[in-house]
C-alpha cells in the first residue's frame, strides 16, 4: 500500500525497458560522512559534558536520532529512485512519500555527452547528459549514473542506430526471455 510502485509499471503495452538502474551507491558518501561527523562530535561532547547534565545530555542524543532518520531517509529515497530507459522513452522515477516520475521521448533527444572525473572513473559512475529540441528537459543531467559508456551506447542507438536492426534485437530478447520462462513486456 505504501509501497512505491515498480517502474515498469509505468512502462506501456508496446514499450521494451533496455535499461534499468539506481544511482551508484556514491551518491550517498557525503550525506553517510556528514551524519557520521555529526554522530560523533554528538557523542564526544555527550562524554565531555559532566554527569549532572542530563536535560543536555537528553537533546544530544535526540539530536544524534534526528541525524540518523535523516540519512536513513536519504538511503531509501536513493533505494526507490530509478533510472529507465526504454525503445521510447527516458524515465525517472523517485519519491518516498510522494511518487514522481520524469519522463523524455527518445524522439526529442538531439545530442547526447557523458562525463566522467577521476573519482568517476575509479567508482564507477558519470554524468549523462542529454539535450533535446527546444527546452531544458527534467532528465537533461543524470548524475551518478552506473556504467556511463554501456548506457551511453544503448541510448545512442536507440537514437542514432537503425531501427530494423533493433526490432530484430528486440524479437531476439524476447524469445531469449520465454525461453527462460522470465516474464516479458509485450
Amino acid at each position: 500500500m505504501f509501497a512505491p510502485r515498480d517502474p515498469d509499471d509505468y512502462l506501456l503495452q508496446s514499450e521494451r525497458r533496455v535499461i534499468r538502474v539506481r544511482r551508484h551507491w556514491s551518491y550517498l558518501i557525503w550525506d553517510v560522512l556528514e551524519a557520521a561527523a555529526l554522530l560523533a562530535g554528538f557523542m564526544m561532547i555527550s562524554y565531555l559534558l559532566p554527569a549532572d547534565a542530563g536535560v543536555i545530555q537528553n537533546v544530544l542524543w535526540y539530536g544524534a536520532l534526528l541525524v540518523l532518520l535523516r540519512v536513513a531517509y536519504f538511503i531509501i529515497e536513493w533505494w526507490v529512485e530509478r533510472i529507465v530507459v526504454t525503445d521510447k522513452r527516458f524515465m525517472l522515477t523517485s519519491g518516498v512519500f510522494e511518487t514522481k516520475v520524469a519522463m523524455m521521448p527518445i524522439t526529442k533527444v538531439t545530442d547526447l555527452t557523458y562525463e566522467r572525473t577521476v573519482a568517476g572513473r575509479m567508482f564507477g559512475y558519470g554524468t549523462l547528459i542529454v539535450e533535446s529540441a527546444g527546452q531544458i528537459q527534467a532528465l537533461n543531467r543524470l548524475e551518478f549514473l552506473p556504467n556511463p559508456e554501456e548506457v551511453y551506447d544503448a541510448i545512442s542507438e536507440l537514437t542514432f542506430g537503425d531501427k530494423k536492426a533493433q526490432a530484430e534485437r528486440f524479437s531476439m530478447i524476447k524469445a531469449q526471455r520465454a525461453a527462460r520462462g522470465k516474464k516479458m513486456v509485450p
